[in-house]
């Protein structure tokens, strides 16, 4: 008898763990992002690109299975190089696309990023802002309302060498 209540305990269990490993498909969601960037800077005799630790807040809106709204503030870290030093932060926009599958979604994203690039070295400090398209792809599995993502994500700008943040992220989805 006690056998069977063990075994019956442990099925419940494994059927309420079950319930809420499905995606919660629609909603607000917040996150954050940590990764690899790759920025520089592009502009007239100097021309460089280097890696630092970048990070991304993220907050967006799925009101389809299929389609959500992303805002995200970005900061691609510090680059130097031979004594130039520069400091690229944007704020960017999205429209993502889902491909959903069981646990997984495989997402495309493309939208607009105002972009900031501050530079100096000794001999001069220079400033330059805009916005261009931005672009990217991820996949992300999810566990209920939290997602864990891998993302990679590019920044058309020019003065700034092309930036890229290859990252890794969690979301929490609210109803």
């Amino acid at each position: 008898m006690r056998r069977r209540t063990r075994v019956t305990c442990a099925a419940l269990v494994m059927c309420a763990s079950a319930g809420s490993a499905f995606a919660v498909e629609r909603g607000l969601y917040l996150g954050a992002s940590l990764g690899q960037s790759q920025s520089g800077l592009h502009n007239g005799g100097v021309n460089y690109s280097d890696s630092d630790l970048g990070y991304k807040v993220i907050a967006g809106f799925r009101p389809f299975k299929l389609l959500a709204f992303e805002v995200n503030y970005v900061d691609l870290g510090r680059t130097s190089s031979n004594g130039v030093e520069a400091k690229t932060k944007a704020l960017d926009g999205f429209v993502l696309g889902f491909l959903p599958l069981p646990i997984v979604d495989i997402y495309g994203k493309v939208g607009l990023v105002n972009w900031k690039t501050d530079s100096s070295s000794p001999s001069f400090s220079l400033s330059r802002n805009g916005s261009d398209i931005a672009y990217g792809a991820g996949v992300q599995m999810h566990y209920g309302a939290l997602a864990a993502r891998l993302e990679f994500e590019g920044f058309n700008i020019q003065q700034a060498s092309t930036p890229t943040l290859l990252s890794l992220g969690v979301t929490y989805t609210f109803f």
